[in-house]
């Protein structure tokens, strides 16, 4: 009886929080997250030209300032020979963890389709080597791969997706998210980026993460009140080291880069939808698609232009932003924020190809209107997503978690210029719709949080 009774009271917490589980795995109020002497959250980002070159981001505790990052070719002994020292830039960050240190290095110079190793300094230590490949050129074969909101209980729930992705594709170099990395605005928004970090993983450092921003990544500042605004959120800033060549009025959350047969633009829609930014990104966007020498153009932003969910119109994106994406043929639209899936082109043409999607656990349900528009469409599924690009072809494929093929197409160019959609229906397992009325907290527009 003894025995019962403490093996019941030690999973009385279990039991209690069986029903509400937290976003974080690690305790209210608990420091486990803080910086500290020694790098973590390493993640590489393209630049412009990431056949050239890449940057790297990473952060320690205060005690750390300007550091070093090391690069050399990756070679078969573990006598790294040839290392060059890069000197980094250093942001300070005060979070519910205290205060962190964030450092950031272009590293420029490299060799196209070249294995290097790289690592970053702490106090008294250094991370792990890394490898990471740059681009190749023109004409190579290139895969990607797409995630969208991760969000939410990321170490408990995304992480697997990662690695789901990671073995479909452990030949991609560039891995796109639509934004809302975090849910962040609880008070935890700095363990919420320690269990990103801790959910991607090698993915961060071994590919080069190009992340749109998303609504989450930004704050309400004086909210409720007649003075509130939308306020960019501390941690966007100094967690990545994007290229920064984007459009002045969004310039840390607006880029692009070319990537062999690919150019791709990431654009800001809360900051277009919220701030005022939509006419300033729409004459940019027209200016980086006019001058676009690359076989294929993928624009991400979070915010879709076709929202699958109910209630969601995104006029400004429709208005001012989307006349520039059709004017200039763009062939995929990568999208987030509403935590469903669906696909939908334009009348009888075969691009743009409009894709939202989610990575993350919550779940919303699909409006009516998205059931007729687009196809095929998905509720309740954690998804992520493959693309193989060469100069002819561009494949484009949309998996569940376990691994299962839902969605696939394949864009095919002509010799004329022309473009062909080809459905590929082969393997597709059965749309999947919400078996639950409502959630485990009683919200009936949600299929899963």
């Amino acid at each position: 009886m003894r025995a019962l009774t403490v093996a019941l009271l030690l999973a009385a917490p279990l039991l209690a929080g069986a029903a509400a589980e937290p976003n974080t795995q690690v305790p209210q109020g608990s420091r486990h997250y803080a910086a500290t002497p020694l790098p973590d959250r390493i993640v590489a980002s393209p630049s412009a030209d990431p056949a050239h070159a890449f940057a790297v981001a990473w952060r320690t505790d205060g005690s750390v300032q300007s550091p070093l990052l090391e690069v050399a070719v990756a070679g078969d002994s573990p006598a790294i020979e040839g290392v060059r020292q890069l000197r980094a830039s250093t942001q300070t960050l005060q979070s519910e963890n205290g205060l962190s240190h964030h450092h950031r290095v272009q590293v420029e110079g490299l060799q196209p389709d070249t294995l290097y190793v790289y690592r970053v300094q702490g106090n008294g230590g250094w991370s792990a080597w890394n490898q990471l490949r740059t681009a190749g050129t023109a004409g190579q074969p290139l895969t990607l791969l797409y995630f969208g909101d991760t969000q939410n209980k990321n170490l408990s729930h995304v992480s697997r997706v990662v690695r789901a992705a990671q073995k479909a594709a452990p030949d991609a170099r560039i891995s796109l998210f639509a934004g809302d990395l975090v849910s962040g605005g609880d008070g935890a928004d700095d363990s919420e980026w320690g269990e990103w970090f801790a959910a991607t993983g090698w993915l961060a450092q071994e590919t080069l993460v190009a992340s749109a921003i998303g609504n989450h990544e930004y704050f309400e500042e004086f909210e409720d009140t007649p003075q509130e605004r939308r306020v960019l959120g501390r941690h966007w800033p100094v967690t990545f080291a994007l290229p920064g060549n984007g459009v002045a009025a969004a310039d840390t959350s607006t880029y692009w880069f070319d990537v062999q047969d690919v150019r791709v633009v990431v654009l800001d829609g809360t900051s277009a939808l919220d701030l005022g930014t939509a006419q300033a990104q729409a004459q940019w966007l027209d200016t980086v698609l006019s001058s676009n020498p690359r076989a294929w153009t993928i624009v991400l932003l979070h915010q879709p232009f076709y929202s699958p969910r109910e209630g969601r119109q995104n006029a400004a994106l429709q208005e001012v932003l989307q006349p520039v994406i059709r004017r200039h043929k763009v062939d995929l639209v990568l999208q987030g924020h509403d935590h469903t899936y669906g696909r939908r082109g334009e009348g009888q043409a075969a691009t743009p190809q409009y894709v939202v999607t989610v990575a993350g656990p919550k779940q919303y349900r699909l409006s009516d209107e998205a059931k007729q528009t687009m196809d095929p469409v998905a509720e309740d599924t954690q998804l992520f997503q493959v693309l193989r690009v060469d100069p002819q072809k561009l494949r484009y494929e949309a998996r569940t978690v376990t691994g299962r093929l839902y969605d696939a197409f394949e864009l095919r160019r002509a010799a004329d210029g022309s473009t062909q959609k080809v459905e590929l229906q082969q393997g597709r397992i059965t749309p999947r719709a919400c078996p639950r009325a409502q959630t485990a907290k009683g919200r009936a527009d949600r299929c899963w949080e």
